[in-house]
């Protein structure tokens, strides 16, 4: 396999309310660093802390959207996000490992892979969209 580099850069938390959790991080001194609306629907902002090189990536996915699924004390965490070097590579490799492909998005701006740790916790790999 060809090498892939992978960096660690955010946490994502589902969250009930947009506005409420954006005000409590801004309180806490993060900034909203982008912003922007998944294709299937969901929302997201990221946020820095001034300093950091990690962030904190805020979801919400709405009733109608298919990754929904109520919150219950417990459940807010979402995923961790990698950035790696090249998405389809780095897929390959999670399948020779024999690790979980549970999600596939290639859009016109986002190419991203999504596997899952023995409790269920997502974990996001995204890179450059092919040409």
């Amino acid at each position: 396999m060809a090498k892939v580099k992978v960096e660690f850069v955010y946490a994502g938390l589902r969250v009930r309310s947009l506005a409420r959790s954006l005000r409590f991080y801004r309180r806490l001194g993060f900034t909203v660093h982008r912003r922007g609306t998944m294709g299937h629907g969901g929302r997201w902002v990221q946020l820095r802390f001034p300093g950091a090189a990690q962030g904190v990536e805020l979801n919400y996915y709405p009733r109608s959207n298919r990754y929904y699924t109520p919150i219950r004390a417990g459940t807010e965490f979402d995923h961790f996000g990698f950035r790696v070097s090249n998405v389809e590579a780095w897929e390959a490799e999670l399948r020779r490992r024999k690790l979980p492909v549970v999600a596939r998005i290639r859009e016109a701006h986002e190419n991203l892979v999504f596997t899952r740790d023995p409790d269920g916790n997502w974990v996001e790999f995204f890179g450059p969209v092919p040409e």
